[in-house]
């Protein structure tokens, strides 16, 4: 594929997931889909990103999580998001719901083959997100 085609693809894929079409995940990724939350945390299939994906939205039912920006070289696509919601759905690690507006930056690097999604990592400071729902510093 093209690197216009991967960006596409990818955009695609964020599209499905901020209007919650969680069941044409599928269609965007490879039999041997990998997500990592973390650096070395990682979710093998599909289903695991699913998994992860359905308790963020759930804890923000009103979330937007626009592309700010996307780049891609060879196999490689960079994406920059904006994720804004309120915390007012089920607990966010832990925490119940506060009311809370949060926004805060992903920053996304994913690997396309075959025409799908591979791997997905995800960069997010989670102690940000804690501290604008009141519970850190």
């Amino acid at each position: 594929m093209s690197v216009e085609a991967n960006k596409e693809l990818v955009r695609n894929f964020y599209e499905a997931i901020e209007q919650e079409q969680y069941d044409s995940l599928k269609d965007f990724c490879h039999e041997n889909f990998v997500f990592y939350p973390q650096i070395d945390i990682p979710f093998y299939g599909v289903d695991g990103l699913i998994e992860s994906e359905k308790k963020n939205f759930e804890a923000f039912p009103d979330f937007k999580m626009p592309i700010k920006a996307i780049m891609a070289e060879g196999d490689q696509v960079a994406v920059y998001l904006i994720f804004e919601g309120t915390h007012t759905g089920s607990p966010f690690f832990g925490v119940s719901a506060t009311g809370s507006t949060v926004r805060f930056s992903l920053m996304m690097l994913l690997r396309v083959k075959d025409g799908k999604i591979i791997e997905k990592r995800s960069h997010v400071d989670v102690n940000d997100i804690l501290r604008q729902l009141g519970v850190t510093n």
